[in-house]
């Protein structure tokens, strides 16, 4: 990425040279000819919210800034992109949209993500420490800057105007007033499920802002839900993706011998599944992982992993992370343990499985979900 201090090696995570979306997009750069075209100071507390594979923070490593993000592969993807560059460790500090924010924040650079949830969540944890002189500079792509944007910005900071679109990427202008009658927090949120989804019938779900389908149970979700596989043999279980952990959370209780652990490369949802188990008591043993996938699960040591894959990267459609979660669950299932998928019927899983484990049977379906089975041959 070519830069106004000059340019900038990135790369996504994970690695792959087969891989052609970039590590950047037109609103990083946008965003970064504005702050030195307009000469913003940058002495202060700088704060990165959203930087989605650390072009940001690696292009101002020398101001020492702060990123916060939801996405562990993408903060992953920062340290690998800050050692790429040769920044010295230590000069990033990397946080977690769950943790505490810095105090002061005297220049807030914000990386509109998908999820608006997840931005007013992190605005309104944000505001405290922002002062009438910070800076407030958000950027996205057009598509992805809409009316009620800007209005959590107003609604949340302070005044804001936009500017003109450059190569289809576009900035958002904030003023804080820090008096501001600003709302209180609604994430995360809570709320009982249907009665109808098997063990998890009438039980309470908890969400932090950003977990796919935040205040309601997806439809995909709910299929599974209503077709999990018994598991009273079943001693170790995975819930892969976990989202809000209801999956899991189903399983764990139909089954309270079993050893159920939730991943996701999101802590909002891995907290959002933490919260959901507990709020259930559950009587068995959950472990709670933000990594990528399974990376980390020992080879042949478990036996069903559940999985509901995602099939976007930010704005861009890719089989590549169902594909890493359905390798990866064929090397820690033990012989004769079972893969059970959710997803959309016209994404074709069941090419890949049979592929990848020789056999894929179809448990259920409707005009809209299939739910397959595939099981580890030895």
């Amino acid at each position: 990425m070519t830069t106004p201090w000059g340019e900038v090696a990135l790369a996504r995570n994970p690695e792959d040279p087969r891989d052609r979306l970039r590590a950047w997009d037109a609103s990083d750069a946008y965003l970064l000819r504005h702050l030195a075209e307009q000469d913003v100071p940058l002495s202060g507390t700088v704060v990165v919210l959203g930087d989605r594979w650390g072009a940001l923070v690696t292009a101002l490593a020398r101001h020492r800034p702060t990123q916060i993000t939801d996405s562990w592969l993408g903060q992953e993807a920062t340290r690998a992109n800050l050692a790429r560059n040769g920044v010295e460790p230590g000069s990033v500090r990397l946080l977690t949209t769950q943790d505490p924010p810095p105090e002061r924040v005297d220049v807030l650079l914000v990386r509109v993500p998908k999820s608006l949830a997840l931005l007013e969540d992190q605005l309104l944890r944000l505001a405290p420490s922002v002062h009438a002189g910070t800076v407030v500079v958000g950027t996205g792509m057009v598509k992805e800057i809409h009316t009620s944007t800007l209005q959590l910005f107003e609604r949340i900071l302070g005044p804001t105007r936009t500017s003109l679109a450059e190569q289809k990427a576009r900035l958002i202008l904030c003023a804080p007033e820090p008096a501001l009658k600003r709302p209180a927090n609604p994430w995360p949120y809570g709320y009982d499920l249907p009665a109808d989804v098997g063990p998890l019938s009438g039980r309470p779900v908890v969400n932090h802002a950003g977990v796919f389908c935040a205040d309601r149970l997806d439809i995909g979700t709910r299929f599974l839900l209503g077709h999990l596989p018994p598991t009273a043999g079943a001693q170790r279980v995975v819930d892969l993706g976990c989202g809000n952990g209801v999956v899991g959370t189903a399983v764990a209780l139909a089954n309270p011998q079993a050893e159920v652990l939730f991943t996701d490369e999101s802590f909002q949802a891995v907290a959002s599944a933490e919260a959901t188990y507990r709020a259930n008591g559950v009587p068995g043993h959950g472990e709670f992982r933000v990594g990528d996938g399974l990376a980390g699960v020992a080879d042949d040591s478990v036996d069903l992993v559940l999985n509901n894959p995602p099939f976007h990267s930010h704005q861009a459609t890719t089989d590549a992370t169902a594909w890493r979660m359905f390798t990866g669950a064929r090397r820690v299932l033990r012989p004769g343990g079972e893969l059970w998928v959710v997803g959309n019927r016209h994404l074709g899983y069941h090419v890949k499985l049979r592929r990848l484990f020789g056999n894929c049977r179809l448990v259920a379906g409707d005009p809209k979900f299939v739910v397959l089975k595939a099981v580890k041959r030895g």
